[in-house]
């Protein structure tokens, strides 16, 4: 079982930057998958970043792209979202995922990230 806090949303101007954490209570496999999602009022839930725990692979949504780095810290536990040149349209409630080679699923609570323009 693995529990995850998301921290580090706030208020920020557009052009500012804002540094996500997700720390996980228990021990992620490095078979697993860490990734970031968002939902927008109104919206779906979206990806936005996937990091593969063991070996460290990054993968983008075309949105964010260059502006978003995803990384994590095995010894820690913990995942990152790096967000830079943050936009309006990036506005939403951020959730952490980890997802284990069998298909389970575990999500945070949410942490809401609000880019004024």
């Amino acid at each position: 079982q693995v529990q995850l806090v998301e921290s580090g949303g706030g208020l920020v101007q557009a052009g500012g930057s804002l540094r996500l954490s997700c720390a996980a209570s228990g021990r992620i496999s490095s078979n697993s998958v860490m990734g970031w999602f968002r939902q927008a009022p109104g919206k779906e839930r979206e990806w936005v970043a996937t990091i593969r725990w063991g070996p460290g692979f990054t993968y983008y949504s075309d949105s964010v792209k260059g502006r978003f780095t995803i990384s994590r810290d095995d010894a820690k536990n913990r995942g990152y979202l790096q967000m830079n040149s943050l936009q309006f349209e990036d506005t939403a409630v951020y959730y952490c995922n980890v997802r284990r080679t069998d298909g389970v699923d575990y999500w945070g609570q949410g942490t809401q990230v609000t880019v004024s323009s």
